[in-house]
């Protein structure tokens, strides 16, 4: 979830860019949360020094968070076309697209934002339009990356622009913040035509129909697997809200117009299994995507059967592991043929290999390496790396600190406040609201409601109630787990002393100690108990 800030002044004046605004994903330890972002509560109180929103490129991580964050900025954006693209149509979901000042900016261009002078330097990637930003300032330039790799032969897009990255690096560069994705692998992540070409010996192998999941936001990956599907004499059919977004902000931007026309959904089930290829999301094994719906035969429109090919042109994103793992099974126990990464070759990296680094450093040769996109390993490994390759100085940073590069040496001086907004339905919250922590508490332990009535004179009216959600339904000796707790609380009013039960509170922690402490001796779990206490 990339969120960068460059400032550029005195304490007194000082003036920012934002570079990427992105989201992360929920997993099990934040149950209910779809997306989570950077919290921009540092650049928020500065809204008056903000000067705009600068996005490298499109993918989630770098742009996802813009339609939830730019109500609190409310400043400018600037992108190049596709990016442009991809973001107004997230401002339209939100309702803000009228609001949000966006300027598309051409590929290449250069333009300032107050001391900011920023030229965009053409790189390649798994998407469209990926661009370093050159920063420039009276007292330095900075060469932020984004992502990248070095694609000799890129399907969609520019070649990678190493003359002005050579040029840049001939007028000189303070400082580099650079991808460390792959900075443990050795080589170079590969060419996105060779995967093309691949795909072409793989369909040709395949009798029955084919269906192939990739990441949608990779517009050459999807324009690989459709001039693939024509050259095998297959038609090919779009499934899932992101494939027909991805290609339609493509399309509005210029790319993608030489393909065969695509097939509805509909109209697919027209054609002989022979001569169609299923293009459709879900490569991670989202339970919503379109591949699971197939998977589970739960699709209105599409079926796979017995001798069709499901391909993965995608890796696995680490914390992906078991739902892609479930759904390639499932796909499996159905006589369905899986192939992925480690089968044939149908997945390059987006990301740069530690040649592809040293290609990089030979070109800008910085003073100051920043690395960044990786986990901690990753950004220590990516520093050492630089100093074998003679940069200087190296700088490891984590979320929040604040780096002085210029004048005199880069350093670390201070820590900005922090944190994470989770999206929960609609509603961004702070993570450690009360009722997340609830949540992770219940996704682990369950839930037991106690309601009691009691009269004017203290007295007890009628039976407690008890609700157990979650629980088991036995113990090991075959009592109910709710008969437990009823006796845990006739036990435990029996000895609460009467004048103690005119205090509802009183009352409701006693019994509440008594059903968890229960529970937790014949479950083995603390069980979250909460006690209503009504009045007649």
């Amino acid at each position: 979830m990339n969120f960068n800030l460059y400032g550029y002044g005195t304490d007194d004046d000082r003036q920012w860019i934002i570079v990427d605004l992105g989201v992360t994903f929920g997993d099990e330890r934040t149950p209910g949360i779809d997306l989570i972002m950077g919290d921009p509560a540092f650049i928020e109180e500065r809204r008056d020094e903000l000067l705009g929103i600068v996005l490298t490129h499109a993918h989630e991580d770098h742009i996802g968070a813009v339609a939830h964050i730019w109500p609190r900025l409310r400043c400018p954006v600037y992108a190049t076309p596709f990016t442009a693209h991809m973001v107004r149509g997230k401002l339209i979901e939100a309702g803000i697209e009228d609001e949000v000042p966006m300027h598309i900016i051409p590929l290449g261009h250069r333009f300032d934002l107050g001391p900011f002078d920023i030229e965009l330097v053409t790189l390649t990637h798994s998407i469209l339009e990926p661009n370093a930003l050159a920063i420039r300032t009276p007292l330095g330039l900075v060469l932020h990356t984004g992502d990248w790799k070095i694609d000799p032969d890129p399907v969609l897009g520019d070649d990678i622009d190493a003359a002005r990255l050579t040029e840049i690096g001939d007028e000189g560069v303070l400082a580099i913040v650079c991808d460390s994705t792959n900075v443990f692998s050795p080589g170079v992540s590969g060419s996105e035509a060779d995967v093309g070409r691949s795909l072409v010996e793989l369909f040709r192998t395949c009798k029955r129909r084919i269906a192939v999941t990739t990441f949608a936001s990779n517009v050459a990956r999807l324009e690989s697997i459709a001039k693939a599907a024509a050259e095998c004499g297959r038609h090919v059919v779009l499934v899932g809200r992101s494939m027909h977004r991805v290609v339609s902000a493509a399309r509005e931007a210029g790319y993608l117009h030489d393909l065969p026309p695509f097939v509805n959904e509909e109209d697919a089930g027209y054609l002989p299994p022979e001569s169609v290829l299923y293009l459709c999301t879900g490569s991670q094994g989202e339970p919503r995507a379109a591949l699971a719906r197939i998977a589970e035969n739960t699709h209105p429109n599409i079926v796979l059967e017995e001798g069709d090919t499901v391909v993965f042109s995608s890796r696995i994103i680490p914390g992906n592991d078991v739902s892609i793992f479930e759904l390639q099974n499932l796909l499996s126990e159905r006589g369905i043929r899986v192939v992925t990464e480690k089968d044939h070759f149908v997945h390059v990296s987006g990301h740069p290999c530690r040649d592809e680094l040293a290609q990089m450093y030979q070109w800008i040769r910085p003073r100051v390496s920043i690395p960044v996109h990786g986990e901690s390993r990753h950004l220590a490994e990516h520093a050492a790396f630089a100093r074998e390759l003679q940069v200087p100085e190296q700088i490891v940073v984590k979320n929040g600190l604040m780096v002085h590069l210029a004048p005199n040496e880069a350093r670390v001086i201070d820590e900005a406040p922090s944190g994470r907004l989770y999206l929960d339905g609609d509603i961004l919250v702070e993570a450690e609201e009360e009722a997340l922590r609830m949540r992770r508490r219940l996704s682990f332990s369950g839930a037991v409601f106690v309601t009691l009535v009691i009269d004017g004179k203290n007295r007890i009216c009628g039976d407690p109630q008890v609700r157990l959600i979650g629980l088991p339904e036995e113990d090991n000796f075959g009592v109910l787990l709710e008969d437990r707790a009823l006796d845990a609380i006739d036990e435990a009013l029996d000895r609460l002393p009467a004048k103690r039960r005119g205090d509802d509170g009183a009352v409701a922690e006693y019994v509440r100690r008594a059903v968890r402490g229960t529970l937790r001796r014949e479950w083995g779990k603390k069980a979250q108990v909460e006690v209503m206490v009504t009045r007649i």
